[in-house]
């Protein structure tokens, strides 16, 4: 497959314009190696995911935030990347990133003083009453615990009950929450994305929040799968929460990008910011 360097214009730029020969190229060259099994093929008895992505609005503090932080940013990560190359410079471009991702969350996720409340957490508790009214349970993941504290305390003030699971949760009471969880105890489930993607069987729970995207579309995916696995005897919605106009509609169209040309050779778990072109990168940083 020669180098990534090499791979992305002999097959993945092709591809990701539709050169179906270039694909069954590529296919034919890996069929030997691999073999893929579908959990809907194994499963046939699973019920169906549907997924919904739902757009938020960023209310006016947080706009005018997120476009000084980016305005900011932008002509010191074209330096950077000119000066040091795009290897040397990832540290910087994941922290921007991620700032922005924040913002686009809550700003009050690393700054203090901030009063400006957050347009995603409006929709998040819009859509939250809603659903337990309608029967569902709910897991809501986010990368951000400091968001999951800020979702904590919404849940606490509407009156709803919940656990909560992060890097700092004891086993013991993981596998107790757990239990207690898919036996009708509490309506929510918060968790960690790292600390609760993988591991869990959540299948009390019908309904999946993503509060925030993630890079890798395969990790959220593993985290969708603690409520779509064997055992859930419902259809289970996945609802991803995006900011309109920002880094996460970036990333979320890349995402589904990268997916589809992965998809249609072989599944696999390439970290996502890691895969990112220089002019990909700065793209993310541009305004539409």
């Amino acid at each position: 497959l020669l180098s990534y360097t090499k791979f992305i214009p002999k097959y993945e730029k092709p591809i990701s314009k539709g050169d179906e020969g270039v694909k069954a190229i590529l296919n034919k060259r890996i069929l030997p190696f691999v073999m893929r099994r579908m959990k809907k093929d194994v499963l046939t008895e699973l019920p169906d995911k549907i997924e919904e992505k739902m757009i938020a609005e960023l209310n006016f503090e947080q706009k005018n935030l997120y476009l000084s932080y980016l305005e900011s940013v932008k002509g010191d990560l074209r330096q950077e990347l000119l000066n040091e190359g795009i290897n040397a410079s990832r540290f910087q471009i994941l922290a921007a990133l991620t700032r922005l991702r924040q913002i686009c969350c809550h700003p009050s996720t690393f700054l203090e003083n901030y009063e400006g409340g957050s347009g995603k957490l409006d929709l998040f508790t819009e859509l939250v009453p809603n659903l337990i009214e309608n029967g569902h349970r709910i897991l809501v993941f986010s990368q951000f615990t400091s968001m999951l504290e800020l979702i904590q305390k919404a849940l606490d003030e509407m009156g709803y009950t919940y656990y909560y699971l992060d890097g700092g949760t004891k086993k013991s009471e993981r596998v107790d929450y757990v239990k207690e969880f898919n036996a009708g105890e509490r309506q929510l489930f918060l968790i960690s994305l790292k600390a609760g993607g993988t591991g869990l069987n959540l299948t009390g729970a019908d309904t999946v929040i993503h509060f925030d995207p993630w890079w890798n579309p395969a990790v959220e995916d593993q985290a969708t799968d603690r409520a779509h696995r064997i055992g859930q005897k419902n259809v289970v919605e996945v609802i991803k929460l995006i900011t309109k106009g920002t880094i996460e509609e970036k990333i979320y169209k890349l995402q589904h990008r990268k997916k589809e040309l992965s998809e249609s050779i072989i599944s696999t778990k390439e970290v996502f910011i890691n895969s990112l072109s220089k002019e990909e990168i700065m793209e993310l940083f541009s305004l539409d």
